[in-house]
């Protein structure tokens, strides 16, 4: 089992506190939702391959996200590719709950970091390669490491309550952890 990184890719975030989340704010969209308990919403994004494995997906009216290959998948190594999108979403995600919850609980953070790492057997090539269906396509494992630290102190089990109450309510951790429709149709 290789790793795709070993040091932290980016630099430490050293501050006094996170730049707050407006805990008013917070409270008015957690009672919105308690309101209505069973609104869905529907996201929409846009994707255009620019060519061999470059990609450009349009959401909202942002700039686009690109996604590539690295070299040895064939790709031109300008932008992560589809699987370390998925993990970057999975992070954003659990960052975004690990903050708001700490907000939520009055919990200010000084430091929130994750580092995610996913196993994949990436053989299949797309369907072009080892097609051997009893083989798991996709991550068979993702581990995500926090590094928290909070203005004031608070136990361990307090932060790990934190997390584990991030992971279980986060949209994107709950889309890989159980079946979802998915729907490939001709436009």
């Amino acid at each position: 089992m290789s790793t795709v990184f070993e040091e932290p890719i980016a630099p430490s975030c050293i501050r006094q506190a996170l730049r707050e989340i407006d805990k008013s704010g917070l409270a008015a969209l957690g009672e919105k939702g308690k309101a209505n308990p069973n609104a869905v919403i529907t996201l929409k994004a846009k994707t255009v391959c620019e060519g061999q494995f470059r990609n450009l997906t349009y959401i909202r009216d942002l700039a686009p996200v690109v996604v590539d290959e690295p070299p040895h998948l064939l790709g031109e190594d300008t932008a992560p590719s589809p699987s370390e999108a998925l993990l970057a979403a999975l992070g954003a995600c659990l960052a975004v709950g690990v903050h708001a919850n700490a907000t939520a609980r009055g919990i200010k953070l000084t430091k929130l970091e994750l580092l995610i790492e996913g196993d994949i057997n990436v053989t299949a090539v797309w369907g072009t390669g080892d097609l051997d269906e009893n083989k798991p396509l996709g991550f068979t494992a993702i581990r995500v490491k926090f590094d928290v630290a909070t203005l004031d102190p608070i136990s361990k089990d307090e932060l790990d309550a934190l997390l584990q109450h991030a992971k279980k309510w986060s949209p994107v951790a709950n889309t890989m952890m159980r079946p979802v429709a998915l729907d490939c149709a001709l436009l």
